[in-house]
């Protein structure tokens, strides 16, 4: 294992191994005004939503490790303590990625970037048109983490009004992953797009208790056949699923194992422990 000190080492060397390591993260287009009503738009990656009542979202406009400065939208927060968090899919990202360029304080990034800013319902600065999904939220805190360059400005917000493009809502009634073909940012100059083949469900019941590793028996942990994946979703079954009659031995059958992890690739989990636990 390669082992770091964040305080033994530079700016960049912790920053690069953080962003590196910590990966997809969602990002906050986050638009925002100055008391003059100037607009300003700009992307953060140090993002992501903490309570769902208050709806709160915290993002982070991160002092620049090379000059120290602190970004337009954090002074901008200050003066007018709103922000629009608008979401970004893959038909955007390129032109993204204009408006984080370093520009003078005052400059339009809509323009820059060939937005289109729409006015929000409850607060000043604007929307963004071409976003999939738009969040209008107050900043309730801003909490400065240091004084140096690469020092987090955590903005606290409280998300008021939520508008999504009708056409990203699924069948559920919300906002259909597959549809929103979102991106999100790695390390370097790396991104992710959340769509085709990155997109597998983990279905899981969340109100009712898991079988556990612990309790699947002997012979099945120790498949040769079977992933890590296979084995954790046997385990995730509803306790209820594990039949309550198994022997104490269990033959290892790979030709049922083999049986089992078709089954389970096909979705069949439940009839892939049964046959796995049938002597």
């Amino acid at each position: 294992m390669k082992n770091i000190i964040p305080k033994e080492k530079d700016l960049r060397t912790v920053h690069k191994n953080l962003i590196s390591l910590i990966g997809p993260r969602p990002i906050c287009f986050a638009s925002t005004i100055d008391k003059d009503g100037n607009s300003n738009l700009a992307p953060y990656s140090f993002f992501n939503v903490f309570s769902a009542k208050p709806p709160i979202l915290v993002f982070s406009p991160a002092r620049s490790g090379r000059t120290n400065l602190t970004k337009d939208t954090h002074e901008n927060i200050k003066e007018v303590p709103e922000v629009v968090v608008n979401l970004v899919n893959y038909e955007m990202v390129w032109k993204m990625s204009i408006a984080s360029s370093p520009y003078p304080r005052g400059v339009n990034e809509f323009e820059k970037a060939g937005f289109t800013e729409i006015p929000s319902d409850l607060v000043r600065p604007s929307r963004l048109k071409e976003s999939p999904a738009q969040l209008e939220c107050k900043v309730q805190e801003i909490k400065e983490m240091g004084h140096t360059g690469g020092a987090g400005n955590l903005v606290i917000c409280e998300v008021l009004k939520i508008h999504i493009d009708e056409e990203m809502i699924g069948d559920t009634g919300y906002a259909d992953p597959r549809k929103m073909d979102l991106v999100a940012r790695m390390g370097d100059a790396w991104y992710c797009r959340a769509n085709g083949d990155a997109l597998f469900k983990v279905d899981k019941s969340l109100a009712e208790e898991s079988i556990g590793f612990d309790r699947l028996p002997e012979p099945i942990k120790k498949s040769t056949v079977l992933s890590a994946n296979d084995l954790g979703k046997l385990a995730a079954l509803e306790s209820n699923k594990l039949p309550k009659n198994i022997q104490s031995e269990i033959a290892i059958n790979l030709d049922l194992h083999k049986k089992a992890k078709e089954l389970i690739k096909n979705g069949q989990v439940e009839e892939a422990l049964k046959i796995l636990t049938t002597t």
